[in-house]
């Protein structure tokens, strides 16, 4: 098994719902469920990572209130590490809807504040010499995606293969934006996105052809890889393209899919499986995640 890192946002999630219509201000409604858990990207990778027995180290930041001490209980020693912001720790409070969408509510919080220094100061490049390393949701931590150069670097030196997923930008796919994101798709040699971002970046409405796109912007070697929710997943390669199919489950929760994806995909890539393979485990820990209430990210026999 290659190592894994896992680089990015960590916060609080706050889960309520389903809600449906959505209520007049002023009012309350009630409802059926609710669950406080890691969140934001890289939590949720990890988390995931963390069900499935997989090794892997986390580089984040939490802020220095209770909410920060609970983020680095779910860790332990993994959070020993983590540089601590003078902030209040950034929550989400996310509200799903019947039909297994969501509408989030997010706090600023300490992810501002996180750069590229508290990451080299959490991660051993040593330890993770010609691995995988996870940059996950850059656009919620301007200070480090300035900063993203020395990361990059830091990975070139150890040999280390870079997976992206930016994840959504809250201004959209402006030509900023877009250029940033190609800069950084340029020293990676994963790309982990969905659809409407892999066909935003690339300018392909069709997208078969904007996955085949992506590898232009991207090394030799490359895989770009296009999150297709319920209807699975993709891979081009300069071996040709590769799909799998989701399995057809009940949706609940689709918070963090493309992140719990992220971390099944990894998972098997690093333990020396196929494009194909890694792609439907991918698919199956996604699949499990969204529907399962309390989450499951591994089958019971995964499970300790």
């Amino acid at each position: 098994m290659k190592p894994i890192a896992v680089i990015g946002n960590v916060n609080v999630d706050l889960i309520l719902g389903p809600a449906a219509p959505w209520p007049q201000p002023g009012t309350e409604i009630i409802v059926d469920h609710d669950e406080l858990r890691v969140g934001g990207c890289a939590g949720n990778s990890a988390l995931a990572l963390k069900a499935l027995g997989v090794p892997f180290s986390l580089a984040a930041s939490i802020g220095s209130d209770r909410f920060g001490a609970w983020l680095a209980s779910e860790f332990g020693e993994q959070s020993r590490r983590w540089r601590v912001h003078a902030e209040n720790t950034t929550i989400s409070v996310g509200i799903t809807h019947p039909d297994g969408e969501r509408t989030f509510f997010t706090t600023l919080g300490h992810l501002p504040h996180y750069g590229a220094a508290d990451v080299l100061g959490a991660l051993d490049g040593e330890t993770h010499r010609g691995g995988y390393a996870l940059f996950a949701g850059p656009f919620l931590m301007p200070r480090l995606s300035r900063e993203y150069g020395q990361l990059y670097d830091w990975a070139d030196r150890f040999g280390i293969r870079v997976a992206l997923d930016t994840g959504w930008p809250p201004a959209g796919w402006t030509d900023e934006i877009v250029a940033a994101a190609k800069g950084w798709l340029a020293r990676s040699a994963i790309a982990l996105f969905n659809e409407v971002e892999t066909t935003s970046i690339t300018g392909r409405a069709d997208v078969r052809d904007a996955a085949r796109a992506m590898l232009d912007l991207m090394p030799d070697g490359a895989i770009a890889v296009v999150k297709r929710g319920s209807h699975g997943a993709l891979a081009a390669s300069s071996a040709g393209l590769v799909e799998v199919e989701a399995p057809k489950v009940k949706v609940i929760d689709t918070i963090g899919a493309g992140d719990v994806f992220n971390a099944g995909f990894l998972a098997a890539l690093a333990a020396g499986k196929s494009l194909d393979d890694s792609l439907a485990a991918g698919t199956a820990t996604a699949s499990l995640a969204v529907s399962t209430y309390p989450r499951c990210y591994a089958p019971p026999e995964f499970r300790s």
